[in-house]
């Protein structure tokens, strides 16, 4: 059949070709690592490798979780322990937006602000959270601030520097076109320089979430009633090893979650990204 003859053919009465199944094989190859360390896990346990007191069984885990979640432990369900450990680590991230993508578009455009800016970014961000979690403790006292804040120290370093990074990777073209139309500094900065910087932003907001979650545990060290690091560092004290393993579970369940998050509004609002 010649394409003339095709094209002349009514869509509904062409046959049909056959649909391919694509299998997310990324997905796929995922779950089933994760059903083999669970398996592992479970023969470990069953036969005996080590101690149930140091590594209970997925099936203790499951038990902890209903226990918390329905009945509680250290004075709260867990619904209660993730909402306040997932207040102060999204509210870490937005004070940390606030001040560290203009510090990093200020380092980026202005040879005067990162002589005075960019040594305090590399000054801060090697420490590790516990080195200074007792200065701000002494200087802030134990309540919730003092936690938000250690987490946006461990935050500001990856949105600085990936606010830096995308700012620098700006299309020289298009500030070039942006001068000719003359446009002012502040101008250039809101309206060439920030889209353009809008990618790296959100790649260091991932790392700075990650980090955050991280910083959690430490920062709830401190005076705190609420969270799941306080839950784990309570069951820790009574060597409650299932609690333990299903506080760090669900740590990495909601992190995982504020990824894709994450990458979901990247793919909404960022459509751009990786084409040209």
């Amino acid at each position: 059949m010649s394409d003339s003859t095709a094209e002349t053919i009514p869509a509904q009465d062409r046959p049909s070709r056959p649909v391919k199944l694509r299998l997310p094989w990324g997905l796929l190859l995922g779950l089933a690592t994760i059903g083999g360390l669970i398996a592992i896990w479970a023969l470990a346990s069953a036969l005996g490798w080590a101690s149930p007191v140091f590594l209970p069984s997925p099936a203790r885990v499951w038990a902890a979780l209903n226990r918390v979640a329905f009945e509680g432990y250290a004075n709260a369900t867990l619904l209660a322990h993730m909402g306040a450990s997932l207040w102060r680590v999204f509210a870490a991230l937005f004070f940390t937006m606030l001040v560290g993508v203009p510090v990093g578009l200020i380092i980026a455009t202005s040879r005067i602000g990162r002589g005075i800016l960019d040594p305090l970014v590399e000054f801060i961000r090697p420490l590790p959270p516990l080195a200074y979690l007792p200065l701000i403790i002494i200087w802030c006292g134990i309540g919730e601030g003092s936690k938000v804040l250690v987490i946006s120290i461990a935050m500001l370093a990856p949105i600085v520097i990936s606010t830096v990074s995308g700012v620098k990777a700006a299309n020289e073209n298009q500030i070039r076109a942006a001068r000719t139309f003359g446009a002012t500094r502040a101008q250039l900065i809101r309206e060439v320089m920030l889209p353009a910087a809008l990618p790296s932003i959100f790649t260091g907001m991932r790392i700075a979430l990650g980090a955050g979650w991280t910083t959690l545990v430490a920062s709830e060290l401190v005076a705190a009633t609420r969270g799941l690091g306080y839950m784990i560092q309570s069951a820790a004290q009574f060597l409650v090893t299932d609690m333990v393993i299903a506080g760090i579970l669900v740590i990495s369940a909601l992190a995982t979650a504020s990824e894709i998050l994450l990458r979901w509004l990247e793919r909404r609002f960022l459509p751009w990204i990786g084409k040209s």
